[in-house]
């Protein structure tokens, strides 16, 4: 028991340290680039930054971004619930039913309030 211990310990340890030593072989030794524009940075294609570096965001990114958390948190929630759904029964279906119904009702809104059009 303790040698198949060990012989793991040491396998880890092995695979531990040879990552790093192959990560910077290939830094060192893969091809290189011979140009300007493959040393800067790259940002979705942009090309120099036009403007302020401490240039305000639209509130609608942020308020996306939350909207983005909300219903992606109700993903979660509904696989358990997927699992789990024949041992609930009519009343975790009946349960799962009012919390789409919720979600749905501030989907609804959320449309109506006009908060996903970007004009």
């Amino acid at each position: 028991m303790s040698s198949e211990l060990f012989y793991s310990a040491a396998a880890l340890f092995l695979i531990a340290a040879l990552v790093p030593c192959v990560m910077v072989a290939t830094t060192v030794l893969g091809p290189r680039s011979k140009g300007k524009i493959k040393n800067e940075a790259y940002e979705s294609g942009i090309g120099p930054i036009i403007g302020t570096v401490d240039q305000k965001f639209s509130v609608k990114f942020y308020l996306l971004a939350i909207l983005f958390l909300i219903f992606d948190i109700e993903a979660v929630f509904m696989y358990p619930w997927a699992v789990s759904v024949r041992e609930l029964g009519w009343f975790g279906f009946t349960e799962m039913v009012v919390f789409m119904l919720l979600l749905l009702t501030g989907l609804v809104y959320i449309l109506k309030k006009g908060v996903l059009n970007w004009r």
